[in-house]
């Protein structure tokens, strides 16, 4: 069997987009990845139409719970092999150090928690916000990591991220 890679998605509050796409990746890639997800400045819940969203597509919610980013950065912490942030304000923050120098990556993805309106249209931006994550790791699981170097690696999951 081949390894698993350790993957960790951060945004912001690790409320929406991170938590979303670790239980895409967890899913989709569950005999290649090992997902997480954390936030700089976690919101404390996760928000029920990101549970929705991922419901829709039959994605497990079980155990999805919003965590900071130091509890991966912490001594003793799962070394990463692979952090991606999915919020442009996330990627601009300092970032901690990590355990290991994993590569690292940016996926801008429109913060659906930002989105003001109907109940309908604030689940179709959630929705969407999915749709573009799945896209992504399903592009990300084409990659044959263990073939490329750590450049290499990095520059096309940063391509990856350019995808709409």
């Amino acid at each position: 069997m081949a390894r698993r890679y350790r993957l960790l998605f951060v945004c912001t509050g690790n409320s929406a987009r991170s938590i979303m796409a670790e239980a895409l990746a967890n899913s989709l890639g569950k005999d290649r990845f090992h997902a997480f997800s954390a936030g700089s400045h976690p919101r404390g819940d996760v928000h029920p139409f990101a549970l929705q969203a991922l419901r829709d597509a039959d994605v497990p919610t079980d155990g999805l719970r919003c965590k900071s980013w130091d509890e991966f950065a912490a001594p003793g912490a799962p070394g990463m092999d692979l952090i991606i942030t999915v919020c442009d304000k996330a990627a601009g923050e300092t970032c901690p150090a990590w355990p290991g120098h994993p590569v690292t990556a940016h996926w801008s993805i429109e913060d659906p928690v930002a989105v003001s309106g109907t109940p309908e249209q604030m689940h179709r931006a959630f929705v969407h916000a999915r749709q573009q994550l799945q896209h992504r790791i399903s592009l990300l699981l084409a990659l044959k990591p263990e073939a490329l170097d750590r450049l290499a690696l990095e520059q096309q999951v940063n391509r990856i991220g350019h995808t709409a």
